[in-house]
């Protein structure tokens, strides 16, 4: 086979790729150190690749995630006012609140967990786990006859997506291009509110009590996303393991495999670059325990970690606290009926569907500090002029979804790339479990108790009380915004191993000159 006029032979493989170890005498990158190294191009090789319908099924079987999260959401949102019906559930409106940070902390649990996981036994064998665990669940969830049944499938659940947020966005940064990967990856986040828009349309049909029973619509809007996800299992069964990864993990050779697999793959449709002559250099004797994970994270990354928090804690928060609950907030202070909830999520996705989607590429071109900065102080700004609004009550059920959106659509963008920011600035032997802590603890502390909080905002039925919890969502994001300037971290168009160098890294062996 030929890529880009270069014959490539099988077997074998890892020298036709290009990667060769200490270990092979008279190897053309052969070493005279003592060391065990290996000397591999394969993260470059994955940089240099033009966009192609395989990195078009990595976004749709990977990206799913965030789909079935704003789903997830969406429904508990939606439903809520309806779970408090004798004819359903009966629930409080604090009882709908405790439901939703069920979920979040699940998330928390599931994050952490099989972060630690992602990192140590593999990218692909966790991102099939974690959505088994996810479909699973929400099948339970659509069964539950109580409270505390419903508090523990939710919980499940939050499990299934914690996880999938560490092993998914490891995955999806270590396969997209440097040049791609951050509007890759704020619209791939932003797909989170074509969930919700899905989510919104079944409520206008199943919560609608002259078409659907409602002791079983609600349970069947549950049920919706294990029919998505089982249509994505099979799709996530065909892609690769990650080969940086693999790489990392004493298998080079078999992260070349996948590397000219992926080669092959795309040069069916394009043509595939030259490559640029840059290699890395692996220790294939280095171990990374947990306890090197920490230590990079606290010392050697603490302003990275510090950045990457803050971001995640403040639109947790705003979030969490926030969309959650709207729907009550939209029965409580402007009489809207519970089957009409979903009329006006839609705006209210479409704002943050659009955000990433627009201001993406701006990312990429402008920065990663200057655009999350914006973004984050905008949308702190805008919601600080919704909240005083609301507060002289100027507001009727459709010009406050209308502020919402325009506050949302910057937030929008501001929050993925938190996601992005987190996934992309620690060494690639960290970087599940970082993405883990960072959002765990920033669900943890900005998101978990915020739909409780805001529950009882709005069930006191006070003005002034939400207005201050609105302020306070405002006064967050600001500050987000503010520590992105300060310390942010200049990624846009760079290679993982430049933003962060693996911790295995022998040396960066420089690029081969063109005369």
């Amino acid at each position: 086979m030929t890529i880009c006029g270069a014959s490539i032979t099988w077997p074998p493989l890892a020298r036709a790729a290009g990667i060769h170890s200490t270990a092979e005498p008279g190897g053309a990158a052969a070493y005279t150190r003592g060391m065990n190294l290996v000397r591999s191009d394969v993260p470059f090789r994955l940089d240099r690749l033009p966009w192609s319908r395989w990195h078009w099924a990595v976004v749709i079987g990977l990206g799913i995630t965030w789909v079935l999260d704003g789903l997830e959401v969406t429904i508990v949102s939606s439903v809520g006012a309806r779970l408090e019906d004798r004819s359903t559930l009966g629930l409080s409106a604090d009882d709908v609140g405790l439901a939703a940070t069920s979920y979040l902390l699940g998330a928390v649990l599931g994050a952490l967990g099989f972060g630690v996981a992602t990192d140590r036994y593999g990218r692909k064998r966790l991102f099939l786990i974690t959505l088994s665990l996810y479909i699973a669940a929400t099948i339970a969830t659509a069964f539950s006859w109580n409270l505390g049944s419903l508090a523990v499938f939710r919980f499940l659940t939050g499990m299934g997506i914690g996880g999938e947020y560490s092993a998914i966005n490891s995955t999806i940064d270590e396969l997209i291009p440097a040049r791609n990967r951050g509007w890759t990856d704020l619209a791939i986040n932003g797909t989170w509110w074509l969930g919700t828009m899905v989510g919104s349309a079944a409520s206008l049909v199943l919560l609608d009590p002259h078409l659907v029973n409602q002791q079983f619509g609600w349970r069947l809007a549950f049920g919706m996303g294990a029919v998505l996800g089982l249509a994505v299992l099979l799709l996530r069964s065909t892609l690769p393991e990650s080969p940086r990864w693999l790489l990392t993990h004493d298998r080079p050779e078999e992260a070349a495999r996948v590397v000219t697999e992926i080669e092959v793959s795309v040069a069916r449709t394009h043509e595939v670059p030259a490559s640029d002559g840059r290699t890395i250099e692996i220790d294939r004797d280095h171990r990374t325990t947990f306890l090197d994970v920490l230590r990079t994270m606290v010392t050697e990354y603490s302003s990275r970690t510090v950045l990457a928090l803050s971001l995640m804690i403040s639109q947790a928060f705003l979030y969490n606290a926030i969309f959650f609950t709207q729907s009550l907030a939209l029965r409580q202070f402007f009489a809207v009926r519970p089957q009409d909830v979903g009329l006006y999520a839609f705006p209210f996705a479409i704002g943050n569907l659009l955000g990433p989607l627009v201001l993406g590429r701006l990312f990429d071109r402008i920065g990663r500090r200057a655009m999350i900065g914006a973004t984050y102080l905008g949308s702190g700004v805008a919601l600080g002029v919704v909240a005083f609004l609301f507060h002289a009550h100027a507001f009727d059920a459709r010009s406050i979804t209308i502020g919402f959106s325009i506050v949302f659509f910057m937030a929008s963008a501001g929050a993925s790339a938190a996601y992005l920011t987190a996934s992309e600035i620690f060494p690639i032997e960290a970087r599940a479990f970082a993405i883990a802590i960072v959002y765990a603890v920033g669900t943890l502390v900005g998101g978990a108790a915020a739909p409780w909080i805001f529950g009882k905002l709005i069930a006191s039925g006070s003005v002034d009380r939400l207005t201050l919890g609105y302020a306070f969502g405002a006064a967050m994001m600001v500050a987000g915004g503010i520590v992105a300037l300060a310390i942010g971290v200049d990624a846009e168009g760079k290679s993982l191993e430049e933003i962060a160098a693996p911790r295995s890294a022998a040396k960066q062996a420089p690029a081969a000159s063109s005369g």
